[in-house]
């Protein structure tokens, strides 16, 4: 991972709109149903940019720290000036493209799967892809009475939060190469693969339906909570041990008329990754207090503590190891060949790096030519 931006962050943080709490929301994609705006706007200061507002769509969630900490705290904000940020909550990937889609939204932090599907559906039109925002915590956790090895999932019930997300194509991969054979639709096979949402996985998990679950913060932590095992992190299966699960993305049209807004965002994502890298235990307990403040309940200290260093927060957006889920898609026979070239466009981005010193990332080679 890149080293974070080493400017130094001024102080006096404003505070900013508070948003709903999503429960039981999902790492990368978040799958549920509405979208909920903030009905305050933060104190806008200074000079405006060239849009009046900029329309901010993230899932209350940990692994969308960068979102819950910029907006609260007030670094996005700031960079922005007199241009209003206008926070907006979703509970599903599908939800957030669509708002992306119809023009009510204009950046999203949103996780890889989402991402490829609506780049994809919309023939390279509707999206790019403009930084990351978060790698890793994603576990596979099992009942230790049940499964006590990798080979006893065999027989298993084992639940992804949705047929095709991004932890859904990590399990049937994962399955593939163990030499099992599951139906990617049906998800019969050598192992059970049970689709089921992240906020009614503890219960399942509790009750005996499901033997274990691949599934992201803070659901993962929730389940050993309850006694289960981390068996697999994800994390062990990749190089140099990280790969995308949040990804911040941008309307074509936005980006085409808002550079600026772009931008200023952008630096304020990447000062707030930089607080976040610098404070760890002060950035987990700022998450948790945002998550306490949008919906009256923090987590519970045995779920957050072992869920938050799990989630490492940058600001590259690991092109390679989105490449590499879409090739496991495919593989899986859930999508057909996707044509990449052009979901991302990471100039924005490597401009704020570089004015901070900062090394450049990468586009893989799926950068706008």
């Amino acid at each position: 991972m890149p080293a974070t931006t080493r400017t130094t962050l001024r102080r006096g943080l404003a505070a900013a709109a508070a948003l709903p709490l999503l429960i039981g929301a999902l790492a990368s994609c978040g799958y549920g149903s509405d979208a909920k705006n903030d009905e305050k706007k933060v104190a806008a200061e200074g000079k405006k940019l060239s849009a009046d507002t900029v329309r901010l769509g993230y899932f209350p969630n940990l692994t969308h720290a960068t979102a819950l900490i910029g907006v609260k705290d007030g670094l996005i904000q700031k960079e922005l000036g007199g241009t209003v940020l206008q926070p907006q909550t979703f509970n599903a990937g599908p939800s957030e493209i669509e708002a992306l889609n119809g023009g009510s939204l204009d950046i999203g932090f949103i996780g890889p799967s989402p991402s490829i599907n609506a780049y994809v559906k919309s023939k390279g039109t509707n999206l790019r892809i403009i930084s990351g925002s978060a790698s890793g915590g994603v576990k596979l956790v099992v009942n230790p009475d049940k499964i006590k090895t990798l080979d006893d999932l065999k027989g298993k019930r084992i639940a992804t939060p949705q047929k095709g997300n991004t932890q859904d194509v990590a399990l049937l991969n994962w399955i593939a190469e163990k030499g099992w054979k599951v139906d990617p639709e049906s998800g019969k096979g050598d192992v059970s693969v049970v689709r089921t949402d992240n906020k009614v996985t503890p219960d399942a998990f509790k009750s005996g339906s499901i033997d274990g679950a691949w599934v992201p913060e803070p659901t993962a932590s929730k389940l050993v909570s309850q006694g289960g095992k981390v068996l697999l992190d994800e994390t062990t299966l990749w190089p140099d041990k990280k790969f995308v699960i949040t990804n911040i993305i941008v309307s074509q049209k936005f980006l085409t008329e808002h550079p600026d807004v772009v931008e200023a965002v952008l630096t304020g994502t990447v000062k707030t990754n930089e607080w976040i890298n610098a404070n760890p235990d002060k950035a987990k307990a700022a998450a948790n207090a945002a998550l306490k403040s949008l919906g009256g309940k923090a987590l519970d200290a045995k779920v957050i503590d072992p869920a938050w260093p799990s989630i490492a927060i940058t600001n590259d957006p690991l092109a390679a190891t989105l490449k590499t889920q879409s090739e496991w898609a495919v593989k899986a026979q859930l999508i057909k060949q996707p044509e990449l070239s052009g979901i991302y466009d990471l100039k924005l981005l490597n401009k704020v790096l570089k004015a901070a010193g900062e090394p450049e990332v990468s586009d893989a080679g799926l950068g706008v030519k």
